[in-house]
């Protein structure tokens, strides 16, 4: 009897400690890739950790991102896809080749047309070689001149004709090759910082932008709908996801209104936006593009965490 009292009770403290051991087996998991779902394919936006503080590495982003979950590290150039290839990810976006501030030359502007449709043509080429799922593409500033805010203002009228003309020519190329350019609404509100907001952005109405898209009329032309831009320019975000779904193509986060970590010092509610996102069937990828303000990987995954319903 006591032997059997014995033998039942070590059965007892192997099978708790089992329990024990699997418990912590999940949790560390959980700790260390919070993207258990994977019902959101999140993307880290290379620029944010790389520009500032930590400035971190092409192949430390990469690590990084695998480590939380995340297949896709993009907004980094051709010269880094070797490496994100090598880590097993991909590039969900990637620039459009044009130098300096990309978003102020843009389709709203004949005279850069040649040019944007060149350089955007040739990451197509390098996209669709690479399976590569997009490229990034701007309306432009409203100034003739972009860096000159005293010289004459495009008109909305002449903006939108412009964009549907250039975004057209590059969309049969898009078309051929297979890779989505995605065109980008961003805020003007914000004029604190120049990676904040863009004062001067001809495209930060979202119905202007939306509606070029829709003209166009290409599968291979969509819309890049950064949730903190349209949040500062607009709100009511669920039912501007539900009005948009037709030409949603990739989709950007930050919290609201100063850029920073998805945590709760901003008013974005990103769980219900996500699974916005999942209800209309959005199967594209979404990018991590705040601006830390504390340690980055503790920021990085506490945003993926959350975006993971």
């Amino acid at each position: 009897m006591s032997s059997r009292r014995i033998f039942l009770k070590s059965v007892g403290t192997v099978t708790s400690a089992a329990l024990v051991a699997s418990s912590l087996s999940e949790r560390t998991r959980a700790e260390e890739d919070p993207n258990l779902k994977g019902r959101v394919k999140q993307s880290v936006v290379f620029w944010c950790f790389n520009a500032r503080g930590d400035k971190w590495s092409i192949d430390k982003t990469c690590e990084v991102a695998k480590g939380l979950g995340c297949p896709s590290v993009e907004l980094a150039g051709p010269e880094t896809w070797d490496t994100i290839k090598k880590h097993g990810l991909v590039c969900a976006i990637a620039p459009n080749g044009m130098p300096g501030a990309p978003f102020m030359r843009g389709f709203n502007n004949t005279q850069f047309h040649a040019e944007i449709i060149e350089r955007t043509g040739k990451t197509i080429d390098a996209c669709a070689d690479a399976k590569f799922p997009s490229v990034i593409a701007f309306v432009g500033y409203k100034w003739t001149n972009p860096d000159d805010p005293k010289s004459a203002a495009i008109t909305q009228d002449d903006a939108f004709a412009n964009c549907v003309k250039g975004l057209k020519e590059l969309a049969r190329h898009a078309e051929k090759k297979g890779v989505t350019v995605c065109v980008e609404h961003l805020n003007t509100r914000d004029s604190s910082d120049p990676m904040k907001g863009h004062p001067g952005y001809q495209g930060d109405d979202l119905d202007f932008v939306s509606s070029v898209l829709r003209k166009v009329g290409s599968p291979r032309i969509k819309l890049l709908f950064d949730i903190y831009h349209v949040q500062l320019m607009h709100g009511d975000l669920i039912r501007r996801i539900e009005q948009n779904k037709d030409v949603i193509g990739h989709v950007h986060t930050a919290g609201v209104p100063g850029r920073g970590e998805l945590d709760e010092n901003q008013e974005v509610n990103y769980p219900a936006v996500m699974k916005k996102l999942i209800d209309i069937g959005y199967t594209g990828y979404v990018g991590q593009e705040f601006i830390p303000t504390r340690d980055p990987l503790a920021g990085l995954k506490q945003a993926v965490k959350l975006c993971d319903v």
